[in-house]
């Protein structure tokens, strides 16, 4: 038989006593509407949280809660109102309360839906747990009492068997000594073992850094060449032209090769020595204060330099007018080394995007190019040293430039990854968290 309410002679003697039964209930009730405003509470609700009813009715329920029900309560009753997804409603759960003053303690809610009139209405019983918790860790005390009080007769136990066991004893010390001597066998057939397995994996090991030497001296040996070719040449050519100002533009052109090969010169020692750096863990963050949006100029000027002719940057800044507490230095080597890349693998007169914005305490940044991608089976080796896609054998390169990159952020816990389609062009996407002193 269902649960009925008794017969009432009118809905006032109706009215009547349900509101005895919410006065005078032992545990807290509240109502809420579905925006989460509370609209009736208790005197047992008042006594548990220690506010008068006119300090909480017309405001938020979450006012009542503790960190991350408070923030999130209202997305609840929304994504409920929206899916019918159950979270809390009509779903018994423990959470933690606070009350006025900032005291904070554990309750059992138990939250259920009702329409009155059209209109949703959501009553919450709470129950405080605080004496029930209490007794239950009175209980765990009084058990690990009695657990060591248990030990503590085994142990006499034990100790008068042993008493009375001379014999038996002598017995089980020569088996004992038995079992150790196996036990030794066994100690050293491990270890044995386990040298084993050492020595593969420093053979291993040593294939591997013989493989990034050999990887190393051909790369160095290429990348040098070329350089250091033009610079002599270019030397020798620029010495031929001895005469007036009929030679002066020959003489500034090789002059500008030999200055470009210096710069590719350096840009690779460069790589050599940060990658030492940091595989000798010496390069440290070490954020200052300064502003996004001087940040991003100096970085564009700077990056110009990088260009083939006809390529040009579209810069995009959002929410970049504030101070933020990072490495500068760090995170312009970042982006002049993605951008660097970008305009590597681009074709002339070809537009590289850069966009950086600051959204949830993060620095977000993407470098997007339209050159010739990155072919899908040397993805997933693209932030190894050393290593470079089989289409970009032709260009110079020395393949620490991404690896580089990856161990910066690491530095700044920050994250890097990439979308790439052969022949189409790569973008970059990099987050950083915002330091704070």
């Amino acid at each position: 038989m269902k649960n009925q309410l008794p017969k009432f002679n009118s809905s006032e003697e109706m009215a009547a006593y349900l509101k005895a039964i919410f006065i005078t209930a032992i545990d807290a009730i509240f109502t809420i509407n579905e925006r989460g405003i509370v609209e009736s509470m208790n005197p047992a609700a008042e006594n548990l949280f220690g506010y008068q009813a006119h300090e909480v009715l017309g405001n938020n329920i979450s006012m009542l809660m503790t960190t991350p029900d408070q923030e999130n309560h209202n997305s609840y009753i929304r994504r409920y109102m929206e899916t019918g997804q159950r979270r809390i409603i009509g779903i018994g759960r423990e959470v933690t309360g606070c009350r006025k003053g900032g005291t904070t303690f554990p309750l059992r809610l138990a939250v259920s839906e009702t329409v009155i009139n059209g209109r949703r209405v959501f009553t919450g019983i709470i129950h405080d747990l605080t004496a029930m918790n209490l007794a239950q860790e009175e209980i765990r005390k009084l058990n690990e009492d009695l657990e060591r009080q248990n030990d503590r007769l085994e142990q006499k136990v034990a100790q008068r068997t042993e008493e009375l066991s001379d014999a038996v004893n002598r017995l089980l010390s020569l088996n004992q000594e038995l079992q150790q001597e196996a036990e030794e066998r066994r100690a050293a057939e491990d270890a044995l073992r386990k040298k084993e397995v050492e020595l593969l994996k420093a053979l291993e090991k040593e294939k591997h850094l013989n493989e990034l030497k050999s990887r190393f001296v051909s790369m160095a040996s290429h990348e040098f060449r070329t350089p250091l070719s033009t610079v002599l040449s270019s030397a020798d050519l620029a010495e031929s032209y001895t005469g007036g100002e009929e030679h002066q533009e020959k003489r500034s052109k090789h002059l500008k090769r030999i200055k470009s090969a210096v710069s590719t010169l350096t840009a690779i020692l460069n790589d050599f020595l940060s990658l030492s750096k940091l595989e000798e863990n010496k390069v440290q963050a070490q954020a200052v204060y300064f502003r996004l949006t001087e940040f991003c100029a100096e970085t564009e000027e700077e990056v110009h330099g990088l260009l083939k002719q006809g390529q040009h940057i579209i810069l995009e800044h959002d929410h970049c007018d504030e101070e933020v507490f990072l490495d500068k230095k760090i995170l312009k080597n970042i982006i002049y080394n993605l951008m660097s890349n970008a305009s590597k693998y681009s074709d002339a007169g070809m537009s590289i995007h850069c966009r950086i914005k600051v959204q949830d305490n993060l620095l977000y940044l993407e470098v997007e190019d339209h050159g010739i991608g990155i072919p899908e089976e040397d993805q997933p080796h693209l932030f190894e040293r050393f290593f470079r896609a089989h289409n970009v054998e032709n260009i110079q390169g020395t393949g620490l430039g991404l690896n580089i990159v990856k161990r910066y952020l690491t530095l700044m816990n920050g994250s890097i990854s990439f979308e790439s389609k052969h022949g189409k062009g790569t973008v970059f996407k990099v987050s950083i968290p915002l330091s704070h002193e």
